[in-house]
Formats: structure tokens, sequence, C-alpha cells
């Protein structure tokens, strides 16, 4: 299966004025959280659920060739027990955050997405 690239389009054209930000935080949390690798960034469950995403855009720089986004990202992720009816995990989703980095190509809004290592 081919890979699907992200792009930000409408953060791209909002680069440079007020609402950038807020553009992007909107922009991420529209996206579908398959894109992001947000299974990498679990730390207390075992699935990232089907929840909504959040996000917090915590640093934004330029470079030469890209717009580079700090953001915390808030989702929900659940423990899948074995199905025995004696399984003493949890049902339901937890909370879960980590941080990542959106590269926004200036160009085409092609944007490449990691997890920031804490």
């Amino acid at each position: 299966m081919k890979p699907v690239m992200i792009r930000l389009k409408e953060s791209l054209a909002a680069w440079g004025s007020s609402d950038f930000k807020q553009v992007l935080k909107y922009e991420i949390q529209r996206l579908d959280a398959k894109l992001l690798p947000l299974q990498d960034g679990l730390s207390q469950t075992s699935y990232v659920s089907e929840d909504k995403i959040d996000a917090v855009i915590l640093k934004v720089t330029e470079a030469e060739n890209v717009i580079l986004a700090e953001t915390s990202i808030f989702y929900s992720g659940i423990n899948a027990g074995s199905c025995c009816s004696d399984d003493p995990t949890a049902v339901g989703d937890q909370s879960e955050h980590c941080d990542m980095k959106f590269r926004i190509d200036k160009k085409t809004a092609e944007t490449k997405v990691s997890i920031i290592d804490g």
C-alpha cells in the first residue's frame, strides 16, 4: 500500500498571518488519526482509539524551505485484553499524549510528521 501524504494546505496559506497557529491546530485536529504516528507515542495503552485528537501548538519556527511546528497531541488509547472472562485489563479509553514535529514544505504543503523523543 502506498503511504498517504499529508498536505496542510490551509496552514501553508495562513503562514505569516496572526491566524497561523489556530489554522494549524484546526487542520491537525481534522486529520485522520491513522495518518499520524500516534501508535509510536503510546505510553500507557496498547492501541490508539478512534476518538478525536487535540493539538496544542508549542513552538513554530522557519527554515529555508520548511515551517517547523512542535506540538503536543492529546488522544486516547485502549488496552486490548485477552478476551478471557477473567482478564483484569480495564476496558475503556485512557488519555495519551506525545509531542510531534510537523515539517511543512513551503512550496507544496507536503508535511512530514515525527515523534519528538523526550
